[in-house]
């Protein structure tokens, strides 16, 4: 049975006088924690923060009690431009003997001290990596952490007529709209469908009816491949996509329908049929030679990954640094002014970017980046691409989120793994995902969401899967999509759509992942691309998000996580949410402990969403023992609740 244990997230809850958590250096914070009645009392609380290295511990005040919980509060100074702090807890236990007697002051005997940071509640001294952070940099826009975002891979998402009439490219494999992507192999670059910018403006209606509120594009560049990550220049859109006017026509209509749109750029590198690279090629002495990591014969030069097709930048150069970010006209900045006007960037690779053995100027590029994005639009996005661990680089002071699969998108597939052999699990030599209970699952997520400050956790995309990996459908239990898709929409972070989770799509790899879209014989039973039709549960979910404020507002507290269900509230003080996932048969019982008497008034209802079939009945005689949740086979469900009491000062 789920007990409460002490409580702070880093959201708005518990971080007062802030306005959306935006601070600057030198104020003075108001901090809060709770500490379950039952669990403590806490006799003594503390905020213990690093300031310019140092620890200090401020005394918190009790404020009062409010439905069982009494909540403290400690006033602490942002000292640092990245401001860490935990809860320090005193407890004071009655001795085994039975006599109750107090422990004597000053002295340590009979009491128990907790610390309380990202990861959770230890009796033991522990780490600084994963205390809490609240930061001093500039806020990302409010539109992308309450954004509901779709991928489109522009080849293989809509054809427009215009698109008849271009000509299959020399590099390129002509494909009929209806054949099989081959997930490796040689022509899996080269395959060529013809999917471009105006069929993507066509299908804007689509994206609307799911709830989408941004789209993203993968890059839209001239290339010599169909994923168009080796661009050889970025100074147009490929003629192949419709060219500029295309991109301006969709950038229009999808602000017409509320849907912002945003890029996605190499920073790390070019193709190697790239205008700079080939002059840099031809010419050892020209400017362009020094954009790039060439040896000091000029015979040979660093790529991504050692594929020659990719040459690295070298950001050690003030030339590329204008001619990539600060130039009036920059690849950074045109892009974003009109007629264009794209509302922000995805940065490829980010965490590579800058980065070669001893070099290291990752953060000096992503600042740079970062800085000019917000003086061309203050509120443009900007996301960076993390295949792993983001916390040490996204700080929030240049990318505002990251698109990473280690805090979310990795553990969930292996939660909900069936036997998927031959699956590519993110570049990792398993042959697919392994099969982990609910605990590692939440162990993992708060291992590696504890190094993001809450407003960064906000904005980081979570995604079931992208362009780059398996398909969620090809790795997850029958049914595992749904209940996977309900976690990505209610948990703190961006929900990602990749066109065709709506349909069920299915791949092994992320290339085999790219398929095309079911449009050309109709979305309706016996297409055989529609594996399964989710539109309308991507649409509710979207729907949820824009009603249910505490979704994209709202803290998280974790319930319960164990074995087969999982269990956890998104809470404001005006209204809360709570979500039940299920991978099997399970039941959990909430007993009075971890909700108000109206929060488990209020989840006796039926839910709002579910998946599967899930069920809620009190627990004992009119509930006065809690209230126990069902879950038959895989599931899972939404509730709306009434808000958080806090004490009124």
């Amino acid at each position: 049975m789920p007990i409460a244990l002490p409580h702070h997230d880093g959201s708005g809850l518990f971080v007062t006088n802030t306005a959306a958590l935006s601070v600057s250096l030198g104020d003075t914070v108001r901090l809060r924690v709770r500490v379950p009645q039952g669990w403590g009392p806490a006799s003594k609380v503390w905020v213990r923060s690093i300031q310019d290295g140092e620890p200090r511990y401020d005394a918190a005040i009790r404020l009062g009690s409010a439905e069982g919980w009494d909540w403290w509060e400690a006033a602490m100074l942002v000292a640092n431009p990245v401001a860490k702090y935990r809860f320090l807890l005193e407890v004071t236990e009655t001795p085994d003997d039975g006599t109750g007697a107090a422990a004597a002051a000053g002295s340590t005997v009979g009491r128990r001290y907790w610390h309380l940071n990202a990861q959770g509640l230890f009796g033991r001294d522990v780490s600084d990596a994963a205390d809490f952070r609240l930061t001093t940099f500039a806020p990302a826009p409010e539109w992308l952490h309450r954004g509901t975002m779709y991928q489109v891979f522009p080849d293989r998402f809509a054809r427009s007529t215009q698109a008849e009439n271009h000509p299959t490219p020399d590099w390129a494999v002509a494909c009929g709209w209806d054949e099989p992507v081959k997930g490796t192999g040689a022509e899996t670059p080269t395959q060529f469908y013809g999917g471009d910018l105006p069929g993507i403006t066509g299908k804007l209606d689509h994206l609307h009816a799911l709830g989408v509120d941004v789209l993203y594009l993968t890059p839209f560049f001239p290339a010599r491949s169909n994923h168009r990550y080796d661009a050889s220049t970025f100074d147009c859109v490929d003629p192949l996509l419709g060219g500029d006017q295309a991109l301006v026509d969709l950038v229009e209509a999808a602000h017409a329908r509320g849907i912002r749109v945003m890029g996605d750029l190499t920073a790390n590198h070019s193709g190697d049929a790239h205008e700079w690279f080939v002059k840099a090629l031809a010419d050892p002495g020209s400017e362009e030679a020094g954009y790039y990591c060439f040896s000091h014969d000029h015979l040979s030069y660093e790529s991504w990954w050692g594929v020659p097709s990719l040459p690295k930048f070298n950001w050690s150069s003030e030339a590329l640094r204008r001619r990539f970010v600060t130039d009036e006209d920059s690849v950074v900045a045109r892009w974003l002014k009109p007629p264009f006007t794209l509302d922000g960037w995805r940065i490829d690779v980010g965490n590579m970017t800058g980065r070669l053995g001893s070099v290291d100027l990752n953060h000096e590029v992503a600042r740079l980046i970062a800085e000019r994005v917000r003086e061309v639009n203050p509120h443009a996005a900007l996301l960076a691409e993390f295949t792993s661990d983001a916390g040490p680089d996204v700080t929030g002071e240049h990318w505002q989120g990251a698109m990473t699969y280690s805090n979310l998108t990795r553990p969930l597939w292996s939660w909900l793994a069936k036997d998927a052999p031959n699956v590519n699990f993110f570049g990792s030599p398993q042959p697919g995902p392994h099969r982990i209970s609910a605990e590692d699952f939440l162990a993992t997520h708060h291992d590696l969401a504890s190094g993001f400050s809450w407003g960064v956790r906000q904005n980081n995309m979570n995604a079931l899967n992208t362009h780059d990996t398996a398909r969620a459908a090809t790795v997850m239990i029958d049914g595992g999509q749904e209940v996977g898709a309900v976690l990505t929409f209610c948990l703190p972070g961006v929900p990602v759509m990749f066109a065709g989770d709506e349909f069920g799509f299915e791949g092994y790899n992320g290339e085999d992942s790219r398929t095309p879209m079911p449009w050309d014989q109709g979305v309706r039973a016996g297409n055989h691309r529609v594996v399964k039709d989710l539109r309308s549960v991507y649409s509710r979910l979207s729907r949820l998000r824009r009603e249910l404020p505490a979704l994209t507002e709202g803290g998280v507290r974790w319930l319960h996580a164990e074995g087969d269900a999982m269990v956890f509230i998104r809470e404001t003080p005006e209204s809360s949410v709570l979500v039940f996932a299920a991978r099997d048969a399970a039941q959990v019982l909430l007993d009075p402990s971890v909700l108000s008497d109206a929060q488990l008034g209020a989840l006796l209802a039926a839910p709002l969403h579910q998946s599967g079939t899930v069920t809620s009945a009190p627990a004992g005689p009119s509930g006065v023992d809690g209230v126990c949740l069902h879950a038959e086979g895989i599931s899972a469900g939404i509730w709306a609740l009434p808000g958080t009491a806090v004490p009124i000062l």
